[in-house]
Order: structure tokens, then C-alpha cells, then sequence
């Protein structure tokens, strides 16, 4: 049993298994993105149809980001319990639970608690989904494949954010003009087709996932030397060349983004006579979840290919003005109030593909910064600290844009795009070739 089981992941990584790979690496992807755009959009939209106020909504779900933070501390202890494949396996049937969880409580009149609940509980597992499936990458493919199926991973994972934020949200509009308005039903009814996406996923992956040779449990190492380990490589990290720069262009360059990304939604589904523009959750699905999503690919591939050709130093300017557009167009939207859905299509359009190009500057210095000895952890420190970055400026953006109103907001986000420039111009750029 163990000689077929070696035969079979010499299989798999080698050349020959590409195409038993396709079998397996686009799903996988789609089922790591899926959970963070649930909890971090879907669950936006549903809370503030649920009628919490956008305080609430913002503080409760930036909270979601925390299971993010954290998995460079708890990702190693995955290795002392069983093997990648039975975690990935483990909680694709968790991710399904809470989620069929969420379905279950929202008619009840613990609602609340009880979707918070099973909430919180899909943000852990599905962390620890991400931290298996990223493993089990490294495990089943070789670096040729894993070189080749880049692009797919990352195609399936947008793919992930426009099932998710675009048609999830449609079904359940739909669903209230079938129903009648019905509210809690139809988003019951849309979590439990959810929970039913992560069962389909579970048995799918149960006989696609091959049996990787080095996957395996790793018990004779202690859970005191993981964290012995990972103080001393924070620590490495922290004595990195230009640290203090560095860490204020991770923290503060996407300030101004976090606070408008939490309240664009709600904006932009809120009532006319709250400032918002009515948007029906199908017409949020197709402006913000599919236009706008086609929208971040375009610029993210614009801006991939610009670093590629010219360096992150030539365009960090250029990308940084782009990404000052995203506040003057919601600022523009929240004047104008424009009753055309054709009008707020092409504004998102352009707002989310500016997000994107600009964001292609922020992303390569954390590639660029982390190189040489203990990258792989040393960007995982990084990454926690952009989670970071988005969740504390979130739980306070909703009860910001309460006191201000959403024409204010818009503005103060406008605002704070100075903070960007500022941290850009400190900011310290080692190109590819010079490290």
C-alpha cells in the first residue's frame, strides 16, 4: 500500500501528471479563496440587509481578519497532526458546517449570535484550509508545475471572488423577488447552497487529491520549538535593512483603501434617502461582485506586466496616483447619486481596475523586500501585517461614516491618500536585480 501510494505522488509530480494536476489545482484554489470572500463581502451585504446599522457591520466582520493575522503563529502546528491532504480534506467538511450553521440560525431569533458564531468558525477553518492547501502545493507538485499552474491558482481564486460577491449575492436577490422580500429566507436559503458548494468540494477533492510521498505528520517536532522559531525569525525580520520604513508602507499605504472598502458596499446598496445609491443586492452582484471584479483583474495584469518591464522604482509614482482614484470616484458617486445602473458599472469598473494597478506596488515590495534567507516566512510576517493593516482601520470605518455622513467619508478617505504618498516616498525600493 505504501509502494502504490509513492508510485502514485511520483506520478503526480512529475511532468507526466500535469494533466491529472488539472484535476485537482483549479478546484483546490477556488475552495481557498472562497471562505475569505464570504466573510470579508457576502457577509457585508447580508448583515446590512439584516438591518444592523454600518457600525456594527464594520466592526463585526473586520474582526473576521484575525484567524488571517495569526497563521504564521499556528501554521506549523498543521504538521504535527496528521498529513496536508487530511486537513485539506478536514476543513472543506468544517467549511461546509459552518456555513449550513449560518443557514440554520439566521431564522431564529438568535440570528445574530449564532451567525456570528458560525462565522467565526469558517474564518479558522478556512485559514487553515489556506495554510493546508498551500502546503500541499509545495508537496504535490514539482517546481515546474507549480511554475505552470501559477496563473490557474490565481485565476481560480478570482473566479472564487466573483462566485462569491457577484452570483451568491444575485441568488439571494433573486430569491427575495421570488419570495416576496423575504429577507431571512432567502439568505438561509443561499448559505445552505453554500454548505452544500463545501460538501461537493470535500468529495470531489477526497478522490482527486493524490497521495504526496512528503506528506506526512511531522509529531517529533515540539510545539516549543515552532515557537521558539518563529520569535527568532521575527525577530530576524525586524532587523531587517529599513524596517522602520518598510513597516509604515506596510501599515499605513493601504489606510485610506481599508476604510473605503468596508463602506463602499454598504454605500452602494443603502437607501437614497441614507445617501446611498439603492442598489438592489442582484444589481450589487453584477455591479461589484462581477464588472468590478473584471475590473481588479484587468488592472492587476496591467500592472504586473508594467513592474515586469519597467520596475516597481519607474512606476511606484504612476501606480500611486492611479491608486488615488478609487476616493474621487465614490466621492463623485455620493454628489451625483446616479440612478443609472450603466453609470455605477463603468464608476466601479474603473474604481476597482485603479485598486488593482495600485495595488501591484504594494504587492512586489512585499515580494521585493522579503528576499533572500527566511522569505518564505519573513512574507508570511508581512502578509499578516497587511491583513493587519485592513482590519483596524475597518472596525472603526463604519462608525466614521455614521458620524460623517458618506460624503464626508469619501472625502476623509480622500484625505488620507496623503498618508500613501507620504509612505511611498520614504519607502525604500530594491529592485529584483539588486538583491
Amino acid at each position: 500500500m505504501v509502494r502504490e501510494q509513492e508510485n502514485t505522488s511520483q506520478e503526480n509530480t512529475s511532468p507526466k501528471g500535469t494533466k491529472a494536476a488539472w484535476a485537482w489545482v483549479p478546484s483546490l484554489s477556488f475552495a481557498d479563496g472562497l471562505p475569505l470572500v464570504i466573510l470579508m463581502a457576502v457577509s457585508l451585504i447580508f448583515y446590512k440587509q439584516m438591518g444592523l446599522s454600518n457600525t456594527a457591520v464594520t466592526f463585526y466582520t473586520s474582526w473576521m481578519y484575525l484567524p488571517w493575522i495569526l497563521k504564521p503563529i499556528w501554521s506549523p502546528f498543521i504538521d504535527l497532526v496528521k498529513t496536508k491532504r487530511w486537513w485539506v480534506l478536514l476543513t472543506e467538511i468544517l467549511l461546509g458546517a459552518a456555513f449550513g450553521g449560518v443557514a440554520f440560525t439566521i431564522p431564529t431569533s438568535f440570528w445574530l449570535q449564532g451567525t456570528l458564531f458560525f462565522f467565526w468558525v469558517a474564518a479558522f477553518t478556512g485559514a487553515s484550509h489556506c495554510v493546508a492547501a498551500d502546503g500541499f502545493y509545495l508537496l504535490a507538485l514539482n517546481e515546474q508545475q507549480q511554475a505552470w499552474f501559477m496563473g490557474i491558482r490565481q485565476m481560480a481564486d478570482r473566479l472564487a471572488t466573483i462566485f462569491g460577491q457577484g452570483v451568491l449575492v444575485m441568488v439571494a436577490g433573486n430569491l427575495q423577488v421570488i419570495f416576496r422580500g423575504s429577507i431571512r429566507y432567502s439568505w438561509s436559503l443561499t448559505f445552505y447552497g453554500l454548505a452544500g458548494v463545501f460538501l461537493a468540494l470535500w468529495l470531489w477533492h477526497s478522490q482527486m487529491l493524490p497521495h504526496a510521498r512528503n506528506d506526512r505528520q511531522h509529531p517529533y517536532v515540539s510545539a516549543r520549538a515552532i515557537l521558539t522559531g518563529f520569535v527568532l525569525t521575527f525577530r530576524t525580520f525586524l532587523r531587517k535593512e529599513g524596517i522602520i520604513q518598510a513597516l509604515c508602507f506596510i501599515m499605513l499605504f493601504r489606510l485610506s483603501e481599508a476604510l473605503l472598502s468596508k463602506v463602499s458596499p454598504l454605500f452602494l446598496i443603502d437607501a437614497p434617502h441614507n445617501g446611498g445609491l439603492g442598489l438592489a443586492p442582484q444589481e450589487y452582484g453584477l455591479v461589484q461582485g462581477t464588472v468590478g471584479m473584471v475590473g481588479v483583474i484587468i488592472g492587476s495584469i496591467i500592472g504586473g506586466f508594467a513592474v515586469s518591464r519597467g520596475g516597481l522604482r519607474k512606476w511606484l509614482l504612476p501606480m500611486v496616483l492611479t491608486y488615488s482614484l478609487p476616493p474621487v470616484i465614490y466621492l463623485a458617486l455620493s454628489y451625483w447619486l446616479p440612478d443609472s445602473l450603466a453609470v455605477v458599472s463603468v464608476a466601479v469598473f474603473i474604481e476597482q481596475a485603479s485598486t488593482g494597478f495600485g495595488l501591484t506596488a504594494y504587492m512586489m515590495f512585499l515580494i521585493y523586500y522579503n528576499r533572500g534567507e527566511f522569505r518564505t516566512s519573513h512574507y508570511a510576517i508581512a502578509s499578516a501585517l497587511m491583513t493587519l493593516s485592513l482590519m483596524l482601520p475597518g472596525l472603526m470605518a463604519g462608525s466614521l461614516e455614521e458620524m460623517l455622513g458618506y460624503r464626508r467619508f469619501f472625502f476623509l478617505t480622500l484625505v488620507l491618500i496623503a498618508v500613501t504618498w507620504g509612505v511611498a516616498a520614504i519607502v525604500k525600493i530594491k529592485e529584483q536585480e539588486e538583491i
